[in-house]
Order: structure tokens, then C-alpha cells, then sequence
């Protein structure tokens, strides 16, 4: 069992026995969450840099933020740890050439949630991940599978780019949109995915319902989708049920629902959203409730089997509860894990089909 997961040392238990200076490479919500963790481990911080254009002398938790420059002249041999996520072609090849230069490791740290993704953690949750491993349609989903929890165990980039799929690719070989969709997008953040999903259509569907919560986000999509026929928006977020929830409103995509917040957010599921009606594919990418978004849509997908296109990154559990709750849901769909660029293993994304 389990015989894929080749990576037995956490890249925690690494960095803990290193005897090199350890800098970090980053700042914000990755560097504070790795560093919780460093000190935990009682691993010790030697200093912190980011991008040479960047580094306007500012300082990051009583560190002083050094230019990389800076730390090679004065350092001849060190260990970088990446701190932030990188989702652009620039960015991910500037990390892949630091990793050539200098030993690097991208620690795994959820989204949402705590604990860590260790090889431990596997051995816990050995039969799920092995059902999930045992039920995936092809041998490129399975590699991609074993890659993303052998990087999630080890912090190596190179089972990342190992397994890197283009988003035209899942498109033309998974998900096949026609001209006759119709398209629930939860978590629509500004539009993108329904752009996305238009630029394969010829920007042609049936219908398209969209919930996205921030507020901020909500009137970018608003602007997106006016004077488009058969579109439906809510300023709501996808849940098990209708109702209300706490919500943290924050820059960009990382709004949340969380117990944090005073502010109060609508909330629906794609059931009641589509009254019995049917959905053909069905995006969520709603920042670590995917459980709850897919209880929320549990009859329309027992039912109609919509194609489903889910984010399996944000809790460390997601890559194999979430599968494994929708082939119970419709024992039917043929399951698929594909990785876009991306470092850490941020959109590693679970698509099904009939």
C-alpha cells in the first residue's frame, strides 16, 4: 500500500537537521505560517530576502529584508525556503533558478485548516489515499497524484514540473465544453472562469450561474457579465445550505468564510440555486469549502452527473476526501487530477466526467 509515496522525510525534518544558514524567500501569510512552524520545530531563521525589486528597506516580523544579491555576496553556501506562491511563467522560473544555484524547499502549509502533510499523515489516512489512488481514470492522473503528495511530503519542486498540465489541455481532453453548457461557477471571483470557459465555447452556453461573495469581487463580475442574456450572479457563498455566514472580506481571491468575522454573508447551494434544474459543469474553487459546496450541490450531482471541475489544495485532506465524497455521491464518474502551473501545489484541481 501507499508503495507511489517514495518521500518518507518531510522537508521539516530536513531543514531541522540543516546546518547551513536557512533564509526564507518571501513575506506575508506563507512566511508567517512557515515560520509558526519553524519555531515548533525550533528550526532557526538566519534571515529573510525578497526579489531585488522588491527590497525597498523594509522589514518582515523584526527581520530586516535583504535583496538575494545581498545574501550571496555575504553567504557563500545557504538553503532557501519559498514563502510565497508562485502562478506565473516569470515567477516560477526565477524559483527554478534559484533552485539551481542553491538547495530550496517549498514547505506545505494548508490554505485552510492546520496540521502538516507529512508522510505520517499518509500512513493515518493510508486506505483513503490508496482508494483514491485505485480509483483515478488514467495513468497520467495517477502520476500526478503521486507527485503532488511526494512534493506535499518533501518541499521538492521538481515533482511539480514533472507533472504540469496547461489549461488548454484539460479543456480540450476532460472537460470537452460544447456550445450547449450550462455552467455553475462558485467562487467566480471577477469573471476569469466564465471568460475561461466562453474562449472554448466561442462564447457560446445555455445558461451560467455564478456566486461569488466579496463584495469587491462581486462588482467586477457584475461589470463582466452585463449585458449578457441568461446570466445569473449572487452575492452569496456556496454552501451545504441556504443561509448565513461569517465572512473575512481581503484582497483578491483569499476572501473566506471564516468564524473570525462579524460580517455577515449570504449563503446558498447550487441545489436550491437551481431548483431541480440541471447543470452541465459544475467550477468550485471556494477557498477550503469544497465539502460543503459539493453537499450543496449533491442531488444535481447525483443526478445529472454535471462535469466537475473542484480545488483540491486548500486543506490538507482535500486530495483525497473530496474525491472520494463525489464517487459516493455518483459512482459513475470517471475521476482525473491534473496540476497547473503553479508552485506551491496550488491548483491541483480534481475533474470528473461521465
Amino acid at each position: 500500500m501507499l508503495s507511489f509515496i517514495i518521500e518518507k522525510e518531510s522537508s521539516w525534518d530536513r531543514l531541522k537537521a540543516e546546518e547551513r544558514p536557512i533564509f526564507i524567500y518571501g513575506m506575508g501569510d506563507g512566511a508567517l505560517k512557515i515560520m509558526s512552524v519553524f519555531r515548533e520545530k525550533h528550526i532557526t531563521v538566519a534571515g529573510i530576502f525578497a526579489s531585488d525589486d522588491f527590497v525597498r528597506g523594509h522589514s518582515f516580523e523584526g527581520y530586516r529584508v535583504h535583496k538575494l544579491s545581498e545574501i550571496e555576496e555575504a553567504v557563500d553556501d545557504f538553503v532557501v525556503v519559498l514563502a510565497f506562491a508562485a502562478g506565473y511563467q516569470e515567477i516560477v522560473d526565477k524559483v527554478v533558478e534559484i533552485a539551481s544555484k542553491h538547495t530550496l524547499y517549498v514547505p506545505d502549509v494548508p490554505v485552510v485548516g492546520r496540521g502538516l502533510f507529512t508522510y505520517e499523515y499518509c500512513i493515518e489516512n493510508a486506505d483513503k489515499i490508496q482508494q483514491v489512488y485505485d480509483s483515478l481514470a488514467d495513468d497520467y492522473s495517477r502520476k500526478v497524484y503521486a507527485s503532488i503528495i511526494n512534493f506535499k511530503i518533501s518541499g521538492k519542486i521538481e515533482y511539480l514540473s514533472a507533472v504540469t498540465t496547461t489549461k488548454a489541455d484539460i479543456y480540450k481532453k476532460i472537460i470537452k465544453p460544447t456550445m450547449n453548457e450550462i455552467y455553475v461557477d462558485l467562487g467566480a471571483y471577477n469573471g476569469d472562469t466564465i471568460k475561461e470557459l466562453l474562449e472554448f465555447t466561442h462564447g457560446n452556453y445555455v445558461s451560467i450561474y455564478a456566486l461569488e461573495p466579496d463584495k469587491k469581487n462581486f462588482k467586477k463580475l457584475a461589470k463582466f457579465i452585463d449585458r449578457m442574456s441568461h446570466v445569473y450572479a449572487y452575492n452569496s457563498a456556496a454552501w451545504c445550505v441556504d443561509g448565513e455566514l461569517p465572512f473575512a472580506s481581503k484582497a483578491g481571491r483569499q476572501s473566506a468564510i471564516t468564524a473570525e468575522s462579524d460580517n455577515m454573508i449570504g449563503a446558498l447551494s447550487v441545489d436550491s440555486v437551481l431548483s431541480k434544474k440541471p447543470a452541465t459543469i459544475i467550477k468550485m474553487d471556494v477557498e477550503g469549502f469544497e465539502r460543503e459546496a459539493i453537499w450543496g450541490a449533491a442531488l444535481t450531482i447525483a443526478h445529472y452527473a454535471p462535469k466537475l471541475m473542484v480545488s483540491l489544495y486548500h486543506r490538507n485532506e482535500d486530495i483525497f476526501e473530496l474525491p472520494l465524497l463525489i464517487k459516493k455521491l455518483n459512482p459513475s464518474y470517471k475521476l482525473y487530477i491534473r496540476h497547473q502551473l503553479y508552485i506551491p501545489a496550488w491548483e491541483t484541481n480534481l475533474y470528473a466526467t461521465i
